[in-house]
């Protein structure tokens, strides 16, 4: 069955725009795909390929956390985004204002997690789909 969403879109407001646009194309490789500047208004919009939403309970979300970082540090909202290599994107992304929260781990269910926290404070898991033993 087709879902009744066309499109999934996350609307960030950024407090250094030009930075965060900056952590998001030099860190994961996104383009563009409309840009607008009106007055003193920017705005950009990429295609993140396949968005899916996730909803946890708290006792998720604390297990998720414990088994990324050790410890509940995530707030209600966090990106989780599939990268084919993630050693690569998290060095990427040191260089362009991410803070490193854990570095990467290999989850029970055959993924290599790494959390971050973006430069305008989200945090975000990059998560790699490992091959199966």
């Amino acid at each position: 069955m087709a879902s009744p969403i066309l499109e999934f879109r996350i609307a960030l407001t950024a407090t250094d725009y030009d930075n965060l646009v900056a952590f998001y194309e030099d860190v994961l490789g996104l383009q563009a795909d409309e840009i607008w500047t009106a007055q003193d208004n920017k705005g950009v919009i990429y295609d993140m390929g396949r968005g899916t939403l996730e909803i946890l309970d708290e006792r998720s979300s604390a297990t998720v956390d414990q088994l990324e970082v050790g410890k509940r540090v995530s707030g209600q909202i966090r990106f989780a985004l599939q990268v084919a290599d993630v050693d690569a994107v998290v060095a990427r992304a040191l260089t362009k204002g991410a803070t490193l929260v854990h570095e990467p781990i290999v989850t029970p269910w055959r993924h290599k997690n790494a959390r971050l926290q973006a430069p305008d404070g989200l945090q975000v898991t990059l998560f790699q789909v490992l091959d199966v033993e």
